[in-house]
């Protein structure tokens, strides 16, 4: 792939019981089940932000956990994900950063048509140019989004750039999706200015507070609305923005809150995500590691939760 190169960080071990040596580089040839690639970018966050590292540490943390699940009593190793490295970003020019995360996205969907897509941000600047590859890809298909995220992201890019507080209103403003097909589960509190919840209403944007959430159950209003995402669209794009959780739960990340979802409750989410047929692609943006604990509390959650999306993934195979 034309902007892909080797991460900064991975591991070149035989075989084995952990992630480190389960997941492994991507090669010609190879037909896996989920393809793994990151985008080292920050520079287009509102605020300050070390998300660019994020794709760094989330590798380095992957010898810290087995590819068993106790919970489910399940073996994650038979489920093949292969590591296509980072896109490359340019120093100083963010639109060109941009262009290039949607021309990679587009090469690997194109190309790995059956695999699960999965980008590591990076800021959420970074899920507008990755839908905009998968529209490229699959013109004719209808994208849906489930955004699980404290935070709307319709922020006006005439005013901001095409910052982190952007991608939703770049991809309806841009006719790429259609507002009526996003769904944002995790917001709450006071962190949406009324303007931008205008937007989302005259746009048709589902918004289902945290609270609202809670009444069902997180795990099973995710499912529920996911289905339903999955009756009016061809594929399901699912971004999950890291601040939806608590910041007692996540404090390394660029704008933490307080009231946001557990720990649990973002896990148990994911397990439900992963089972969905229509989910073909999802990223995990806004991890700063350089607000994290000295204990790496926020980057082992984002491990954890992958693996969770992944438990999701083969059960969904063991089903059918």
């Amino acid at each position: 792939m034309k902007y892909l190169q080797p991460p900064e960080w991975a591991w070149r071990e035989a075989s084995g019981d952990f992630v480190h040596q389960w997941v492994k580089p991507l090669v010609d040839g190879d037909q896996p089940h989920m393809v793994l690639y990151g985008a080292p970018i920050s520079r287009s966050s509102i605020s300050v932000s070390g998300a660019s590292l994020y794709p760094m540490e989330f590798r380095k943390m992957w010898k810290g956990f087995s590819t068993y699940n106790l919970d489910a009593d399940l073996d994650l190793s038979g489920y093949s994900v292969r590591d296509a490295g980072d896109v490359v970003m340019h120093t100083t020019n963010i639109v060109l950063s941009h262009e290039r995360i949607e021309e990679t996205t587009l090469d690997l969907v194109h190309t790995f048509e059956d695999a699960t897509t999965c980008l590591i941000g990076g800021d959420h600047s970074v899920t507008a140019c990755a839908i905009r590859g998968v529209k490229r890809a699959f013109p004719k298909e209808r994208i849906g989004i489930l955004q699980l995220d404290t935070h709307l992201d319709v922020r006006d890019p005439a005013e901001l750039g095409p910052a982190n507080g952007t991608p939703i209103r770049q991809l309806i403003d841009g006719e790429i999706v259609c507002g009526e097909d996003v769904v944002n589960i995790g917001l709450h509190g006071y962190f949406n200015a009324a303007p931008l919840v205008a937007y989302a209403k005259e746009h048709g944007i589902r918004m289902v507070t945290l609270r609202k959430a809670r009444e069902l159950g997180v795990a099973k209003c995710v499912s529920e609305e996911l289905s339903k995402l999955a009756d009016r669209v061809d594929r399901i794009y699912v971004t999950i923005d890291m601040d939806v959780l608590d910041i007692a739960v996540a404090p390394g990340v660029p704008a933490s809150t307080p009231g946001g979802m557990s720990a649990e409750e973002l896990f148990s989410s994911l397990i439900e995500v992963g089972q969905h047929k229509a989910v073909r692609h999802l990223d995990y943006v806004c991890l700063d590691p350089t607000r994290d604990t000295l204990t790496n509390a926020t980057v082992k959650t984002g491990v954890y939760a992958w693996l969770e999306f992944v438990t999701g993934r083969v059960l969904l195979q063991s089903g059918e």
